[in-house]
């Protein structure tokens, strides 16, 4: 949470700016008044990239990961997208303008070869996803459409092989800048292992009523949750290593379909 307060943080130094809405929803610099009302949730991963004999790489999801999607958005009060009702036979589906086809409905991802059938509820679904997970400014035409047409369906099973198998594990060492050889305090050798590039993942935040030793409990959520929206910057860098470059994540918040395309002030 630190880095987030540091983050809405350096939108201002105006002390009025802090009390309505660093305070809030961070919590205050004596933390024994209250505690912030805003809150996170794991982020939990979408749609992860893997390289494809046709059209360089694709985004494979699986049921289990969309019906996770679906309960999440509904806990969120977010509404049900009709898209995600119907999953019951898009195992191995993808949309039916799918650049992935290398021939006879079968593709190829990393080594596997995979028979697949392009399917309309497919094709519905990732314009859906297209729609919504997405910025919708200019520069993200490109991958609005490639999400359109280069998402596959697979089994549970093959998604997790995938997930485990594909991801990137980086090798590296500590070098004493004194001897120019191997750190020894450090270590030789230890690995790093990340999400590749172009993972889509998401997560809830969740605004609650804050509690006041002094005052009891008093509703704020919808002023943190408008806070939120208009500080969240379109790029963040969350976790370790961010002289590496890692950790760079473009943001979308997604609103609530069910409301008028307006956030309900809660999650």
């Amino acid at each position: 949470m630190f880095w987030s307060r540091v983050l809405f943080s350096r939108n201002s130094c105006n002390s009025n700016y802090e009390k309505k809405g660093i305070f809030p929803t961070f919590g205050p610099d004596n933390g024994d008044l209250h505690a912030g009302s805003l809150g996170f949730t794991d982020a939990r991963l979408l749609l992860f990239p893997v390289k494809s004999v046709q059209g360089v790489f694709a985004w494979i999801t699986c049921p289990f990961v969309l019906e996770r999607f679906r309960n999440d958005l509904k806990l969120a009060k977010k509404g049900e997208p009709s898209v995600l009702n119907n999953l019951d036979n898009i195992e191995y589906t993808v949309p039916s303008s799918s650049g992935l086809i290398v021939k006879d409905n079968r593709i190829i991802l990393e080594e596997y070869l995979f028979k697949i059938t392009p399917d309309e509820n497919c094709t519905k679904l990732c314009q859906w996803l297209a729609e919504n997970i997405l910025p919708d400014n200019a520069e993200y035409k490109f991958w609005r459409g490639k999400m359109t047409k280069d998402v596959v369906v697979l089994s549970n099973t093959d998604f997790r092989d995938f997930v485990t198998l594909s991801t990137e594990v980086i090798a590296r060492t500590k070098i004493d800048s004194k001897t120019g050889t191997v750190d020894k305090n450090v270590g030789g050798l230890w690995y790093e292992e990340y999400l590749p590039s172009d993972s889509i993942l998401y997560a809830l935040v969740l605004a609650t009523p804050i509690f006041s030793k002094d005052t009891g409990m008093f509703s704020n959520e919808g002023r943190v949750m408008t806070f939120f929206e208009k500080g969240l910057p379109r790029v963040i860098q969350i976790g370790g290593n961010a002289t590496l470059g890692k950790g760079l994540v473009h943001t979308k918040i997604l609103k609530d379909s069910g409301n008028g395309g307006k956030n309900n002030g809660r999650q």
